[in-house]
């Protein structure tokens, strides 16, 4: 056994499935509500979106929201 040996850590397994599910979800997903009522007291905003070609208008209109 060497010095160095003596100083290590025992290695430790992990799992990267566990709790975490790496890909991309949907913007929609997250920030699009449909259903959404305003209230008296909500600031709204207006903004123009074109999508990509491919890109469903929801999917746009979520990234926008995501990123104000």
């Amino acid at each position: 056994m060497s010095c160095r040996e003596g100083l290590m850590s025992p290695q430790t397994e992990t799992k990267a499935s566990v709790g975490f599910k790496a890909g991309v979800k949907d913007y929609k997903l997250t920030y699009y509500t449909p259903d959404y009522v305003t209230k008296d007291t909500d600031i709204l905003a207006a903004f123009r979106v074109t999508p990509q070609p491919g890109v469903p208008p929801e999917e746009a209109g979520a990234a926008v929201a995501a990123e104000s």
